[in-house]
């Protein structure tokens, strides 16, 4: 268990006066439990209160053997987890409940008046997730190095004739060979005019001289994420034009990555990028917002956008990456990762943003 994390939960949930919760999302588990659970269709519940009455629900098929500091309280299929968990809550008292615990549990537990009434707890833990410790600040930076590592190698990759679909296949090979098992999400390579579309997904494409090549790739070291999207050009020089709009998104991720520090609003730092965006004249063509949260999840909860006028804080990290989308023509995206410090920030991402021709 994670007891500094618990503590600080817990200091929240009085705050709000919220007396009791149940953790149930694996990423929010493994936040507090240090360990992860992938239970499908069963249900697992961590049943947290402030006077500290804690008990872990969990099903047998899923043993336990490191001492997580919790009591645990087991239960077989044949046994309904539900009614379990309703000898635990406090049933005069409003529970807190995952946003993401499947709706029939819930009814469940409301047909059978498991609690006094039922609130979304989730908002609480996302934002303590959003301010990363010690801890997660190291498991965030060695995730960055080595996704600045696999997307060097898959630069030295690049071959004329070869497809979207094989570098994507290419990926998982050398994400393992840096110890790393699995995507943040699925990678994007995209070869012009492909890259006009951000979510672009991997087809048969084949890479040729004088396409460009939006790289969006992240994988997963020790469950924390990386991401990373970089764009290349491949055999020759980029036309001016393109150059032209290479430099302007550029430019936007660096003023966007200067405007970084506490006390921010994430509204401001999108404004700074967006606005350069506009005025040089593609504004409509910069179609999402300027960044996301990123940590255990690949989109943690909080964003970079327009509308989010909260102020950034010490130990936030987040992605700032402007695009610019030219149907049947180009799309430029440069995306970093950010730590938030109380001057600034650290840029974790080291891989050149300089016009790249790879040959």
């Amino acid at each position: 268990m994670k007891e500094n994390r618990i503590k600080r939960l817990l200091c929240l949930m009085k705050e709000q006066n919220l007396e009791q919760i149940i953790v149930t999302s694996s990423p929010d588990l493994f936040y507090l439990t240090g360990k992860w659970f992938s239970t499908g269709e069963r249900m697992i519940a961590l049943y947290l209160n402030i006077d500290g009455n804690h008990r872990f629900i969990v099903n047998k098929l899923f043993p336990i053997y490191e001492d997580l500091g919790l009591d645990i309280i087991w239960y077989s299929d044949e046994e309904d987890p539900i009614k379990l968990l309703s000898t635990v809550v406090d049933k005069t008292k409003v529970l807190g409940v995952d946003k993401s615990w499947p709706a029939h549990f819930l009814i469940r537990l409301m047909d059978i008046k498991g609690a006094k009434a039922f609130v979304n707890s989730s908002l609480i833990l996302d934002r303590l997730r959003m301010i990363k410790d010690e801890e997660e600040i190291d498991l965030m930076r060695k995730s960055s190095e080595i996704n600045d590592k696999v997307m060097l190698d898959l630069w030295n990759n690049l071959k004329e004739g070869e497809t979207e679909r094989y570098y994507s296949n290419l990926l998982k090979e050398i994400y393992e060979g840096y110890g790393v098992s699995k995507f943040s999400f699925d990678p994007i390579v995209a070869v012009s005019p492909n890259g006009a579309d951000p979510h672009h997904e991997c087809d048969n494409t084949k890479i040729t001289k004088g396409k460009s090549i939006v790289l969006d790739i992240g994988g997963v070291y020790n469950y924390y994420c990386s991401d990373m999207t970089r764009t290349v050009f491949f055999g020759e020089a980029p036309s001016k034009r393109h150059e032209e709009i290479y430099n302007i998104v550029k430019e936007a991720n660096l003023r966007a990555i200067s405007r970084v520090k506490e006390g921010v609003k994430f509204s401001d730092i999108d404004k700074v990028a967006r606005s350069f965006i506009e005025e040089a004249g593609y504004g409509e063509y910069f179609t999402h917002r300027t960044g996301h949260s990123i940590g255990i999840e690949d989109h943690d909860f909080g964003d970079v956008s327009s509308v989010n006028h909260e102020e950034v804080k010490a130990g936030m990290i987040f992605s700032i990456e402007p695009g610019i989308y030219l149907k049947d023509d180009i799309g430029v995206r440069i995306e970093d990762l950010v730590l938030v410090t109380k001057d600034g920030c650290e840029l974790l991402n080291k891989v050149s943003k300089e016009i790249t021709i790879i040959k």
